[in-house]
């Protein structure tokens, strides 16, 4: 059993619209010295797979065809083991 912690987020020439609002938040707190907020998403996996190569196989996959949108998404994840080993 495997982990895969993904993290997804705009590529940095897309506008984030979403940032932008909760940077603006920043600022009208006083919070001045908090600059370029992006939003993303964190998705944690636990998947039944035989090895880390199959894991990360299955990661990339879902991550390609549902989780990011490779036109305007990029993704990074870490598989780590449940079971200890390695």
């Amino acid at each position: 059993m495997y982990s895969a912690k993904i993290k997804v987020t705009l590529r940095r020439s897309i506008l984030d619209p979403q940032g932008k609002a909760v940077e603006h938040s920043f600022q009208s707190l006083g919070y001045d010295k908090i600059k370029d907020t992006r939003i993303g998403k964190f998705i944690e996996l636990k998947i039944d797979a035989s090895s880390e190569t199959e894991a990360k196989k299955m990661t990339d996959e879902v991550c390609g065809k549902l989780l990011a949108n490779p036109v305007m998404e990029d993704y990074e994840y870490e598989i780590t083991s449940l079971n200890g080993d390695k």
